[in-house]
Formats: C-alpha cells, sequence, structure tokens
C-alpha cells in the first residue's frame, strides 16, 4: 500500500524527519518525508498494509505532542522507492 500523509502542528523544526526516517529503516518502509513551505511535514510511505500501519502508528505516538492534525490518502504501492529519504 502507499500513504501519503501531510502532517500539520508544530512538526517542523522538531526532528520530526529525522524520526520518520529512522522508523522507516526499522520498519522496512520505503519512501520519503520533507519540510512543505505552509510549515507542515508531507510523507509518502509504501509496504505491505500492516507495516505502513504499524510504521505510522509509532511515528504518531513518538511526536503526538508536534502533530495537531493529518490529512492521509491511501492507494496502491508504486514500487517507486528502494529505501527511504529526507527530502
Amino acid at each position: 500500500m502507499r500513504c501519503e500523509v501531510t502532517f500539520m502542528g508544530r512538526v517542523q523544526g522538531v526532528g520530526f524527519r529525522a524520526t520518520a526516517k529512522n522508523l522507516a529503516s526499522a520498519h522496512g518502509v520505503a519512501g520519503w518525508v520533507r519540510n512543505e513551505a505552509d510549515g507542515s511535514v508531507r510523507l509518502v510511505a509504501e509496504g505491505p498494509e500492516e507495516v505502513v500501519s504499524a510504521y505510522l502508528a509509532e511515528l504518531r505516538e513518538r511526536l503526538r505532542d508536534s502533530i495537531s492534525n493529518e490529512k492521509i490518502e491511501t492507494d496502491d504501492a508504486s514500487g517507486r522507492y528502494a529505501g527511504f529519504e529526507i527530502r
């Protein structure tokens, strides 16, 4: 599956991208994360549904004090990503 998530809140300058990358490596999730000009963080995560779900759950738990809202879209995985990168 593929999840595209935009996290809003105090999500820049708090180690969000580094945490997302480290957790992606631990979970075996592929994709990317980047800061957006509007202060949000956008993330694309691909992998088996249960793996992506566990990854996002742990990311939300670790950064719960920084995240005030999120927008999520799901689709079939594209298979374009071999690893996870900070953009």
